[in-house]
């Protein structure tokens, strides 16, 4: 399988088309990373918060792929922002691995680490408990130590707004290497993009394809376009799309024939679309299609476009 690939700011390269793990069951993930990295994947998007990255990382083992050849990122999750060092343990020890290539911060949010909840600390009204004294900058720096201690290759952001990035971006001594977003046919961020491309960082595409049920392989447009390239699916248009943008795609599956198409169809439609097609593509969303399907209830201001005003 060829690799397409694509150069970050610290000169290292990431396979631009990875598994997503998120909503993943256990007793799944394992066998959908093996059989992923078996048919040619090398990139496997986690996170602790997902709960699942023992299965991973069994998976890994499992597929006889050598570690060093495959991408692994990870994430910090909002429980763990005044302890990154052992967060960042927990992930390895649990992947079996002795560093990460890519290291998140998986929301740009503290919460309350002795909170209700390990995990999702809520407060009496529904938003989540957020740990309003936590500086994001530290959060950051913390971050910064661990590149520093040799335990991760590369760090970076998601569900970075622009604000948000410019919080932390003033006394970055590592310019964060990716942006990872909710980016797909009905929530572009065009203007997220173009900021991301002005800075040097890499956006990566969650969520690619939308959410369960979802509404985008029914889509007029890109139905027809699939049509008239000759290719098999309208999901090759909607990730292709993707990758001719130079987003990093994340498609997430179980199973194993979703898991192969996904990669072979991404990278048919990423030949077979022109010029036309992308900006044909781009106006979808603005034409009044424009729909986000993950918004937690944080209860502030992330700094989006097209997400509802926080709820105190």
């Amino acid at each position: 399988m060829a690799f397409h690939l694509i150069t970050l700011n610290n000169g290292q390269t990431i396979p631009a088309i990875g598994l997503g793990t998120w909503q993943s069951k256990p007793n799944e993930v394992a066998r959908a990373v093996e059989h992923a990295l078996k048919a040619g994947y090398r990139h496997i998007d986690c996170a602790w918060a997902y709960g699942n990255e023992k299965e991973v990382g069994e998976g890994l083992r499992a597929s006889g792929v050598p570690r060093e050849e495959v991408f692994i990122t990870s994430k910090l999750w909002g429980t763990y922002h005044r302890r990154v060092e052992e967060c960042l343990d927990q992930t390895l020890a649990n992947l079996g691995t002795t560093y990460l290539d890519l290291y998140l911060v998986h929301w740009p949010i503290a919460m309350n680490p002795n909170g209700n909840h390990p995990v999702m600390p809520m407060r009496p009204n529904g938003n989540r408990d957020i740990d309003e004294s936590r500086d994001l900058r530290d959060t950051w720096q913390g971050m910064e130590a661990m590149v520093k201690k040799g335990k991760v290759k590369a760090i970076g952001a998601s569900n970075f707004s622009q604000m948000m990035l410019e919080k932390i971006l003033p006394i970055a001594e590592i310019i964060p290497a990716v942006n990872q977003l909710e980016i797909h046919l009905y929530n572009p961020q065009l203007e997220l993009l173009d900021y991301l491309k002005s800075k040097k960082i890499v956006p990566q595409a969650y969520s690619p394809l939308g959410s369960t049920n979802s509404p985008l392989f029914a889509d007029e447009c890109a139905t027809e376009i699939a049509k008239k390239r000759g290719l098999k699916s309208t999901s090759d248009v909607l990730l292709g799309y993707l990758l001719a943008k130079d987003i990093v795609i994340l498609p997430k599956s179980v199973t194993p024939s979703r898991i192969e198409s996904n990669l072979t169809g991404a990278l048919e439609a990423y030949n077979a679309l022109t010029p036309e097609d992308i900006q044909v593509l781009d106006g979808v969303a603005a034409g009044g299609k424009q729909k986000r399907f993950i918004m937690p209830p944080w209860g502030i201001d992330l700094g989006f476009d097209n997400w509802p005003a926080p709820t105190k």
